[in-house]
């Protein structure tokens, strides 16, 4: 009998190993939202990464975490990193393109889990508003493949991109 439960037990495993060997390679997540002001009035909360504290949904993970800002202050060559607690995790994130077309920042994580990734906001106005869309978009590691067998992770970090957009709507809306 317990022959029986350790062979169920390993058929599982390797059932589930199997199904996440066969995942995407890459990972893709989106959001949008519609903000009632310009690109040009949205372009400085995300560009500035000093702003960021208002309105990223991970800045608010661990009140002690430790920030630098390098290069420019804002625009193309702001850096920041980051090192918090095991919710923050630990990571860098630099501009590499800011106009009233968009923001495309590269995002490096070191931890709790190495990866590159390369997010957007991109801008579309409409009239006397603008659609942003937030786009993240880099390896799925087996790590990552794994949890999302667990967690659909689309929902997961979309709930973060959805907090964010709204922080976001309401900095640039009340400025």
């Amino acid at each position: 009998m317990l022959l029986y439960i350790l062979i169920a037990l390993a058929v599982l495993v390797i059932g589930i190993l199997v199904a996440a060997s066969l995942k995407p390679n890459t990972a893709h997540y989106e959001r949008s939202t519609v903000i009632n002001a310009p690109p040009e009035r949205i372009l400085p909360h995300i560009a500035d990464f000093h702003k960021w504290q208002s309105w990223s949904p991970w800045e608010k993970l661990d009140p002690n975490m430790k920030r630098d800002y390098l290069g420019a202050a804002q625009g193309v060559g702001a850096k920041y990193a980051w090192n918090g607690n095991g919710k923050a995790g630990e990571g860098t994130m630099e501009v590499l393109e800011a106009s009233t077309r968009g923001v495309k920042i590269d995002l490096r994580f070191v931890r709790p889990f190495k990866n590159e990734c390369i997010t957007h906001f991109h801008f579309t106005p409409q009239g006397h508003a603008t659609t942003v869309r937030w786009t993240m978009d880099g390896p799925n590691l087996f790590i990552g493949k794994l949890m999302s067998i667990f967690i659909p992770m689309d929902k997961m970090i979309g709930k973060d991109f959805e907090s964010g957009l709204a922080g976001l709507k309401t900095q640039a809306e009340n400025q």
